[in-house]
């Protein structure tokens, strides 16, 4: 698996169904030194998107402000049910169950994923503030 570009194209986000696709994605991320995102089909036909900070080594810093603005998406998603009230808002892990299509969930992970190299831009536009 090649490095994710960032902003990474929705298209591009991999799927990691299933306990080996999971664990190469993961692996592949660490050994890259980047974010591990991914998504994931579940039952009743809804998808999970992940993502873990951690995979890009003790040199990749997130700040406060990126933080907040991603456990605000989240936020917003969960109260607008596009997913689960069981998503996880980070700061380093992220998850987020029962998103509809696959697509909505690749849109959704590739937001995060810039949102987690500093470019909030993909994850505004994914998930507009609340005003």
């Amino acid at each position: 698996m090649q490095l994710l570009p960032i902003p990474c194209p929705a298209h591009l986000i991999p799927d990691a169904t299933g306990t080996d696709a999971f664990h190469d994605v993961y692996r592949t991320a660490m050994a890259q030194q980047a974010v591990f995102v991914a998504i994931e089909s579940e039952r009743r036909q809804r998808w999970i998107v992940k993502a873990d900070t951690l995979t890009a080594g003790s040199g990749h810093a997130v700040d406060d402000a990126v933080n907040d603005a991603v456990r605000a998406a989240i936020t917003c998603l969960v109260e607008n049910r596009e997913v689960d009230l069981d998503a996880y808002a980070g700061p380093i892990y992220f998850m987020m169950h029962g998103v509809r299509s696959e697509d909505r969930a690749r849109e959704i992970a590739a937001a995060l994923h810039a949102a987690l190299y500093g470019d909030l831009g993909p994850l505004t536009r994914a998930v507009p503030p609340v005003s």
